[in-house]
């Protein structure tokens, strides 16, 4: 049976730093490709402040390069999915014969582009069900949540999902494995089309100045109502139940900063094809209308300043 010693972490962001993070403080061997951070991690660490508990890892395995990092049993693809194009450099180098390759990116195709690279019977897909930031180099805070939904991109290794799972319940993150993975892939579009959108769509704006407003309130309900019914068409049984729900998780959040908001006000480019343009090209393949989404995507294109990507 296929188990893992040696995990790289692709993308050492908050995603990356806390899952990552959490399994080097249980005993695994983690290695975190690094570049802006690299001075602070390599020499001071790494702290979470968790809603489940604050941890540390003291001494972090910090690398600048993948060919530094060499071979690993698992990688984890934690960066934003605008950085896919790097993954033709960053991914051989960490590979070996058995080498499992699980992305726990936003949106959609992302498990496209690393196959491209490695092979379809290597890819997994994780969703993760969390709020988290990163505070300064070195510095996550975790506030809520922390899920995350693993699945077989395509057949490959038997009982790599349920492994994975294992070993991240042993590092203390919630984990499932999910018999369908776009299943879960557009059950968490459900949240990520209408806040990340519309926080970057109002100018750059937390969770709670959205729901605030009557007007904006009312519009997440239909994008949601919108992604739901996509998904449908698409052959995925999504709930009307995960419209209340998602709204309601995301109140005790208060002024949560979703991270394209924090791309939009840091100038930084947005995950646009994975988290909107890619959910509307499928949905439109299959002969389903998503006008809302499209609309919520012109006024995101609409805000980019001079100078932003």
């Amino acid at each position: 049976m296929w188990t893992f010693k040696s995990v790289a972490v692709v993308g050492s962001g908050a995603v990356g730093l806390y899952y990552g993070g959490r399994l080097a403080a249980a005993g695994c061997d983690v290695r975190f490709l690094l570049r802006a951070d690299y001075e602070a991690l390599a020499r001071g660490g790494l702290r979470v402040k968790s809603v489940h508990g604050d941890f540390e890892v003291p001494q972090l395995q910090a690398f600048r390069t993948a060919g530094g990092i060499g071979p690993v049993d698992l990688v984890i693809v934690a960066w934003k999915a605008t950085a896919n194009s790097h993954l033709g450099a960053v991914l051989p180098p960490l590979l070996h014969a058995q080498t499992q390759v699980l992305t726990l990116q936003n949106g959609l195709g992302n498990c496209e582009c690393i196959a491209d690279i490695t092979g379809p019977a290597r890819v997994l897909g994780g969703l993760c069900f969390v709020c988290i930031n990163r505070m300064a180099p070195g510095l996550v805070n975790h506030s809520a949540g922390g899920r995350v939904d693993i699945g077989e991109w395509r057949p490959g290794v038997p009982g790599r999902a349920a492994e994975i799972v294992r070993r991240f319940k042993a590092a203390g993150i919630p984990a499932a494995a999910v018999d369908n993975l776009e299943r879960s892939q557009w059950e968490k579009l459900v949240w990520n089309i209408p806040f990340n959108g519309l926080s970057v769509a109002e100018g750059g704006v937390t969770t709670d100045v959205l729901l605030a407003s009557a007007a904006t309130a009312q519009e997440i309900r239909m994008l949601m109502e919108e992604v739901i019914a996509a998904a449908r068409g698409l052959g995925h049984d999504l709930g009307d139940d995960l419209i209340a729900y998602n709204i309601e998780r995301t109140r005790p959040m208060g002024p949560y900063r979703t991270s394209s908001m924090i791309d939009f006000i840091e100038d930084r480019e947005l995950e646009v094809g994975a988290i909107w343009q890619e959910p509307v090209r499928r949905a439109k393949a299959a002969g389903i209308s998503m006008p809302h989404t499209e609309k919520l995507l012109r006024r995101i294109e609409s805000t980019r300043r001079p100078g932003f990507r």
